[in-house]
C-alpha cells in the first residue's frame, strides 16, 4: 500500500491511476516489512485490488529508497500468517530459480534464500525467535531475486485462489507449485527457456542442492513434504472453479515460465492441485 501511495501522489486523482502513465516522484519511501515473505521492500512490484480483482503493479520508482529489517515485528505474526508467508518467500526463491528472466546474480539470491528457509524453516515455525531476523533475510533476498527474475507459473495460477477460496496468497502459490514442479521435471522436453533443456536440468540441480537434496524430484517431494507438514486446510472447491481458475491466468506471466503450459495442461494441473487431500 506504501509502494502505491508513492506510486501514485502525483497523479490525477479525477482518473483510474491504473489507466494512467506513471509518473516517478522524488518522495522519500523507507520500507519495514512485517511479515517474512514477500520481500516487497526490495521490488518493483505491488498489489492492489480493483473491483475485486487482484491488480500487479509493477514500477522502478516504487522500489523503496531504504528498508529496515526489524525481526521483532514477528514476535506476534498468527500462526497461519507465518506459515502462508514463509513459503510465499520459498516460491519466489524457486520461482526465480527457474525463471526463463533468471541471472547469475539473481540465483545467487535465490539460492541462498531458499537455503536458508529450508534450514531455519521447523525452528521459525516453532517460535524460536533467534530465527525471525534469519527468515526476514531469506525473505528479503527472495525478493531482490524476483526483482530480476519475476515469477512464473506459479504466481500465475496462484492469483485467483487467494479471492475464491479466500485463502493467503504464499497458501495459494504454494499449493499450485507443488504440482506444477514435478510436471516440469517430468516434461523438460516442452522446454521454452531460450537456454535450452540443459540448462533448465542444471538449474533443477541447482535447486535440489539449495533444499540439500540428492535429485530435482527428490527436491519437489521435499517442498511436497514442507507443505503437508504445516497442515494448511484444503480449499473447498466445485467443478465449475475450475475454468474459472485457467480463465485467471495471466499469459504474460506463462512466459516467465521455462515449459511450457497450454490451456489443457493447466486445467490438468488445477485439477490434481484442488482434488488432492492436503
Amino acid at each position: 500500500m506504501a509502494k502505491c501511495v508513492k506510486l501514485y501522489s502525483n497523479m490525477n486523482l479525477d482518473r483510474n491511476f491504473l489507466q494512467q502513465e506513471i509518473v516517478p516522484n522524488d518522495i522519500k519511501l523507507l520500507a519495514i516489512p512485517t511479515t517474512a515473505g514477500t520481500g516487497s521492500e526490495s521490488t518493483r512490484f505491488a498489489v492492489i485490488y480493483y473491483n475485486g480483482e487482484k491488480q500487479s503493479i509493477t514500477h522502478e520508482s516504487c522500489i523503496p529508497d531504504g528498508y529496515m529489517l526489524d525481526a521483532s515485528v514477528l514476535k506476534t505474526l498468527p500462526d497461519y500468517q507465518k506459515k502462508s508467508a514463509a513459503l510465499d518467500a520459498l516460491c519466489h526463491g524457486i520461482e526465480s530459480f527457474w525463471s526463463v528472466n533468471s541471472t547469475e546474480e539473481s540465483r545467487k539470491y535465490s539460492s541462498e534464500a531458499v537455503k536458508i528457509i529450508c534450514e531455519t524453516l521447523d525452528s521459525y515455525l516453532a517460535n524460536d525467535e533467534k530465527y525471525n531476523g534469519s527468515m526476514l533475510y531469506a525473505a528479503n533476498l527472495a525478493g531482490k531475486a524476483i526483482n530480476i527474475a519475476q515469477t512464473t507459473a506459479g504466481h500465475a495460477m496462484c492469483y485467483k485462489m487467494t479471492s475464491l477460496y479466500g485463502i493467503t496468497h504464499g497458501h495459494a502459490a504454494a499449493l499450485c507449485i507443488r504440482k506444477l514442479w514435478p510436471f516440469m521435471i517430468k516434461n523438460m522436453d516442452k522446454c521454452i527457456d531460450p537456454r535450452g533443456r540443459e540448462h533448465l536440468s542444471k538449474i533443477f540441480s541447482e535447486i535440489a542442492d539449495a533444499m540439500d537434496c540428492a535429485t530435482a524430484i527428490d527436491a519437489a517431494k521435499k517442498f511436497q513434504d514442507m507443505f503437508n507438514d504445516m497442515r494448511l486446510r484444503k480449499p473447498m472447491w466445485e467443478e465449475k472453479d475450475i475454468e474459472v481458475l485457467s480463465e485467471s491466468v495471466n499469459p504474460v506471466r506463462l512466459k516467465n515460465n521455462p515449459v511450457h503450459l497450454t490451456a489443457d495442461i493447466i486445467e490438468g494441473l488445477y485439477r490434481q492441485i484442488l482434488r488432492e487431500e492436503v
